[in-house]
């Protein structure tokens, strides 16, 4: 069983400034979107200027963390935040969510789209091949610091990891199981499944190939879009059978996380809006 290498989460700091691999994570993400973006733009894309990525940048910024926190306080912990609002302030506690990150792009696309009164779906089908870059980067950033962390594997599994950071999280495992009980004694910690690696790989690299590669001709309105939402929820649906479920929710109807039900809409969505767009004759 491999040990999570237990990165330092501070890059480095200056007196009361530090700077965070996770912080990192996510400019390295808005560095690759507009990259990737400018990229488009010299390849012979129309929609967008320079000037216009570079301001879509801040409203798709502020729809990451205010979807992102408003999608955790209403998908995750509801009763907790209801209970004391003021800590639906307190972003540095950690508790963001993609799925309400997702939204909140969304609106910031709408809006940014009326405003300079351009086609909803074409401003989507120009993001979404810029998205899983970002994604891939926030999942490093996860690695990173140890958390979200897999489900319990098999010991001798060359994937297996143990993270000491769920340490608690081994010792009420092992609690209801023998055989990793004494895994337990054994090895002070549980093999783990890297599901940060794997969402990495999935939602992140798979992603990006497929819905860039599909988006190098000329499609109908909306189809790249389609495309980004089925296969984002596809991937993230399959990652989640590795992935530890959050503590305070558990296993779902099904035996599906919340991550795993609220992907499901993306898949039907998607799904439908690639064969009903696809319909469509190609625009430029």
């Amino acid at each position: 069983m491999m040990i999570h290498p237990q990165f330092d989460p501070i890059v480095f700091s200056a007196g009361p400034l530090a700077v965070r691999w996770y912080a990192l994570s996510y400019i390295v993400g808005f560095i690759l979107f507009i990259w990737l973006g400018r990229r488009r733009i010299a390849q012979g894309n129309t929609l967008f200027t320079k000037e216009m990525l570079d301001d879509f940048l801040t409203w798709g910024i502020l729809g990451v963390i205010l979807g992102g926190r408003i999608g955790y306080v209403l998908f995750y912990k509801f009763s907790d935040y209801l209970a004391d609002p003021v800590a639906i302030f307190k972003v540095w506690e950690g508790g963001m969510s993609f799925h309400g990150g997702f939204l909140g792009v969304v609106a910031a696309m709408i809006l940014f789209a009326r405003k300079h009164h351009m086609s909803t779906l074409k401003v989507m089908d120009f993001v979404a091949p810029l998205v899983p870059l970002g994604l891939a980067s926030g999942r490093i950033g996860n690695f990173i610091n140890g958390e979200l962390w897999g489900r319990v594997t098999d010991i001798n599994a060359f994937w297996a990891m143990g993270f000491p950071q769920a340490r608690y999280e081994d010792m009420t495992a092992a609690a209801h199981n023998p055989q990793w009980t004494l895994w337990l004694e054994q090895y002070g910690m549980l093999p783990r499944h890297p599901s940060q690696l794997y969402q990495f790989a999935l939602e992140g690299v798979c992603l990006f190939i497929l819905v860039w590669v599909f988006s190098k001709k000329t499609r109908p309105d909306g189809q790249v879009a389609s495309l980004f939402l089925g296969g984002y929820g596809f991937f993230r649906f399959i990652a989640e059978f590795a992935r530890q479920p959050d503590d305070y929710l558990g296993l779902l109807t099904l035996e599906l996380s919340m991550g795993q039900w609220l992907s499901v809409p993306m898949i039907v969505l998607g799904a439908i809006g690639f064969v009903y767009f696809g319909k469509r004759k190609q625009t430029v």
